[in-house]
């Protein structure tokens, strides 16, 4: 067993949304980023009753891009541009909010009729300082458009940047990488060194690195430079991420980041005042500014 390989845990908060948990590690006292990655959250794995589903409201981001990406059941994604796309296993969203959008998230009406199934992983990437306040935009990219690495029991798709010698289609602004690894029983894959900083999560399973056994649901900041074997001895789902590290600090609130406190202030007076734009037919009952933040601003 190694000992350089890591250089920073983080243990998740854990939230009780009624139905299902979220497992939160960024952004964290100990850590706000990892690369770009400055939200990392674990959704599920969950079934929810007949007839019932996940309804995130409208709700406001600002000077950030949101990547949704599931392992099962699928979500109805609306937001102010007009757009409307389902999400299901395998596939991205990647929704650029720049200078202001609104989306709602919920459950599609035939898995509301069967009972929804909700597991994944929803991130934030933070945008380099010159293009936070780019034009919003959407961008959903099929999982047949991922690139897929396969071999020995290891099974990894790229969501974004280049992996193990292939590229994503999906659209970054900073240098950005996102993987999806599925290891059979005793399979294993090498981890690439080639971005400034990167993390591994275990979703499900058992996995360890070179030997250091990993705990679920707990981010892994590796050392930088440093190249290491994934195994898992009875199967495993990791996700890989990272990517350039930012000179900047970059400041949270809310559904807000930037890294200008000043920016964020403004954000909450036009979402109090109602100057953000409408989600076309889903402009209704939107998420209140919280009297207290579900996150906290970091220097």
């Amino acid at each position: 067993m190694r000992d350089d390989l890591v250089i920073q845990t983080i243990e998740p908060t854990t939230h009780d949304l009624g139905g299902f948990k979220v497992h939160r590690t960024l952004p964290s006292r100990p850590r706000t980023m990892v690369g770009p990655f400055i939200f990392f959250d674990q959704m599920g794995p969950a079934i929810l009753d007949v007839g019932t589903g996940i309804d995130v409201r409208p709700h406001p981001h600002i000077n950030l891009a949101t990547v949704t990406y599931l392992f099962a059941g699928a979500i109805d994604h609306r937001d102010s541009l007009g757009t409307f796309a389902t999400i299901e296993p395998g596939a991205v969203n990647l929704m650029t909010a720049g200078h202001g959008i609104v989306h709602s998230e919920r459950s599609p009406s035939a898995e509301r009729e069967k009972g929804p199934e909700l597991s994944g992983i929803q991130t934030w990437l933070a945008l380099p300082e010159a293009m936070e306040e780019r034009d919003p935009a959407f961008e959903h990219v099929a999982a047949a458009d991922l690139p897929i690495v396969e071999a020995h029991g290891a099974r990894a798709r790229v969501i974004m940047g280049e992996l193990w010698g292939v590229s994503a289609p999906t659209t970054t602004y900073a240098q950005t990488i996102y993987g999806d690894i599925a290891l059979d029983g005793g399979a294993s894959i090498p981890i690439d060194a080639a971005a400034d900083e990167r993390a591994l999560y275990v979703a499900t399973g058992d996995a360890s690195l070179d030997g250091m056994p990993l705990v679920p649901m707990t981010l892994y900041l590796l050392r930088p430079g440093i190249r290491a074997t994934l195994r898992s001895e009875r199967g495993a789902r990791v996700m890989f991420c990272g990517g350039e590290a930012f000179a900047t600090p970059r400041h949270v609130w809310w559904n807000f980041v930037s890294s200008s406190r000043d920016r964020i202030n403004q954000a909450k007076e036009d979402w109090k005042a109602g100057a953000f734009p409408k989600v076309p037919n889903d402009d209704k009952e939107f998420i209140p500014i919280p009297e207290v933040p579900k996150t906290v601003s970091y220097p």
